[in-house]
């Protein structure tokens, strides 16, 4: 008795286990889970057969290579959709904090509803999530909250790729269907510009707090070094400081009036390119 009741008991979790499986995420590859499924097309004017073809535009957010291709017929109803087949294809499954969230992508000409509907395998449904895409002629990831529906099971996915009345034929691909959240790059760091320097001819250091610093005019540099010389060769000021300025002193006494040299030289690490500039500088009171 007691091992007719363990093999029971393995039976019962063995079709647990059937029941709770989940074919996800759709993505229409040949390895992957859609593209043979039984997908049902219904009132869509004569109903054209969803088909899985080559995506039409792998430089966006979605690079798959495949995609299923959906057309929404004019006279059709603002309701028509694909449905997979109860059971074999998605499966069944119970929704919980892990699978709450559907996210599927779509590629529309223009803005309107995409809906999907989660129905049982008695054909009973809370019905369909409606959220309009934001995008045109790209890729876009659209993401469902089915929150309301934890602890109920089900064997069967609807979608609704156009969910508006038409005044044409419109082709929508949709795609990634419980695939993971797109997250954008970061994105790319600022070029680097090179360092660029310049150097002022003239400033005052008279204590009036106009000019009264001398500096040479540095951009993105990572380094410096400027020596000022008299005219007669003699250094007056030296710094590789690239905070430093110049306050017309030499050796604690005001420099006198005139015309001096500067050599200044500056780089980016980065960019790797320097700069050297010799001028003139003319101090005066």
């Amino acid at each position: 008795m007691m091992a007719l009741r363990q093999v029971c008991t393995a039976t019962v979790l063995f079709f647990s286990g059937i029941l709770s499986a989940q074919n996800a995420p759709v993505d229409f590859e040949p390895n992957g889970f859609g593209s043979t499924w039984n997908w049902k097309v219904f009132e869509n004017d004569f109903n054209p057969p969803l088909q899985v073809v080559p995506n039409p535009d792998t430089t966006g957010i979605n690079t798959s290579p495949n995609v299923a291709r959906f057309e929404a017929m004019q006279y059709g109803q603002a309701f028509a959709g694909c449905e997979t087949q109860h059971g074999s294809d998605i499966g069944s499954w119970t929704i919980n904090n892990s699978n709450k969230i559907i996210r599927i992508m779509v590629y529309k000409t223009t803005i309107s509803d995409v809906g999907i509907k989660l129905v049982r395998y008695d054909n009973w449904s809370l019905g369909e999530i409606k959220i309009a895409n934001t995008l045109v002629n790209q890729w876009e990831q659209i993401e469902f909250d089915f929150s309301a529906h934890i602890g109920n099971t089900y064997d069967q996915m609807v979608i609704f790729p156009d969910f508006t009345g038409r005044p044409e034929d419109r082709v929508i691909y949709f795609d990634n269907i419980y695939g993971t959240e797109y997250v954008a790059p970061p994105p790319p760091p600022p070029p680097i510009d090179s360092a660029t320097m310049s150097l002022p001819n003239f400033f005052t250091p008279n204590a009036d707090g106009i000019n009264d610093r001398y500096k040479p005019s540095i951009q993105n540099a990572d380094w410096a070094e400027w020596s000022v010389f008299n005219r007669w060769g003699q250094e007056v000021f030296v710094t590789s400081d690239l905070s430093a300025t110049w306050n017309g002193m030499v050796e604690g006494s005001d420099a006198a009036p005139g015309v001096y040299f500067i050599l200044a030289r500056c780089g980016s690490i980065a960019i790797g390119n320097t700069v050297e500039l010799r001028g003139v500088i003319h101090l005066i009171d």
